[in-house]
């Protein structure tokens, strides 16, 4: 008799970008190729049950925003090779990667929106051959917290009018798009703010909110944006109740808004490598300095206020941001993983659709 339950969804992915984020610039290590990536989740196994997907970064050298269709079939029969499906995929909106502020000029914002519009194109193109059954496009603002501040109401006005410019152009595409939102994103830096800019947008059909455990908890401690913190100045990790209180407050906010979701550990410290800004530092599962307890706090996204399950998206990803190249290339990296998002699974999850 298995110890797990007969959960099957949400189904649980790897992301693939930790082997691009933070890496292949001057003084980063190097990048950790697709290949790699997909073999490293491929052997990870706990008690019979594998990964069920990946969610990708749309930019070489894992996969380029202007791949053919012919490449993408290619491409989609090499991740099916190893047994998964797609899910979501990110759109490389921001400037190194081609795309623009969207808060910048009107020709950065027409790079941010082409952007989406590629990153939609692959996607449909990838639900169209069976190769991604669920997810989203993911973006964000592109912008630093530092030049948003500058101009708090008007920034955000500019951003959330080329979030609906996007939003045009994914629902052409059947798609939907998720801002992720993480302190280094000016417009999106603080939970608060995050949800002026959702609902200054004001397209709750097709864009919603990405969370990302790791960079949700920063939000509570008001990193970039002291005014907005939940937890009190020299908060002890140990009254885990009001670590519960506080992530009660956040979800409750911006729960409504979630579309897509990634299961994290933290240790409420910030990290940046290579060219991305610091950010909500991503753990190991079992670092000893993890704030959070994985399948409790993840229930908080998972449920609504009265404890059912919301199912608002059909899978769930793990992401390992700028886990160092050492780490990633262990085998029982990816099995630990596995296991939390397992156990997330079994305490919040479902059997059939509907």
């Amino acid at each position: 008799m298995s110890k797990h339950s007969d959960n099957k969804y949400p189904k649980l992915h790897n992301a693939m970008w930790p082997g691009l984020v933070g890496k292949g610039s001057p003084g980063a290590e190097p990048c950790i190729d697709l290949d790699t990536m997909l073999d490293l989740t491929a052997r990870a196994e706990v008690d019979g049950i594998k990964f069920d997907g990946v969610d990708i970064f749309l930019f070489e050298p894992h996969i380029g925003i202007d791949i053919t269709d012919d490449d993408i079939k290619a491409a989609a029969d090499k991740i099916r090779g190893k047994g998964f499906v797609v899910g979501s995929v990110v759109a490389p909106v921001w400037p190194p990667t081609g795309g623009g502020s969207a808060m910048g000029s009107e020709e950065d914002r027409r790079k941010f929106v082409e952007q989406v519009r590629k990153a939609c194109r692959i996607g449909k193109k990838l639900r169209e051959i069976g190769a991604r059954p669920y997810g989203v496009v993911r973006i964000d603002s592109a912008s630093g917290v530092t030049d948003w501040d500058a101009d708090p109401k008007g920034n955000t006005k500019k951003i959330a009018r080329t979030f609906r410019e996007a939003a045009t152009v994914a629902e052409d595409f059947g798609e939907r798009l998720a801002a992720e939102g993480e302190i280094c994103w000016g417009g999106m830096h603080s939970w608060r703010k995050m949800v002026d800019l959702l609902e200054e947008t004001d397209r709750p059909g097709t864009v919603g909110f990405q969370a990302d455990m790791a960079h949700t908890l920063l939000y509570t401690m008001g990193y970039n944006a002291e005014k907005d913190a939940i937890l009190p100045p020299g908060y002890d990790w140990k009254d885990r109740r009001k670590l519960d209180a506080a992530l009660k407050k956040l979800t409750a906010a911006l729960r409504p808004w979630t579309i897509d979701f990634h299961i994290a550990q933290n240790n409420a410290t910030v990290h940046g490598s290579g060219t991305h800004d610091k950010t909500g530092r991503h753990c190991l599962v079992n670092a000893p300095d993890g704030k959070l307890d994985i399948p409790h706090h993840a229930g908080y996204w998972l449920r609504d206020e009265q404890h059912k399950l919301t199912k608002n998206f059909m899978h769930i990803c793990w992401d390992g941001c700028m886990f160092p190249n050492d780490v990633m290339k262990q085998q029982q990296t990816w099995n630990d993983i596995l296991g939390a998002m397992i156990a997330v699974r079994d305490r919040h999850g479902w059997s059939t659709l509907g």
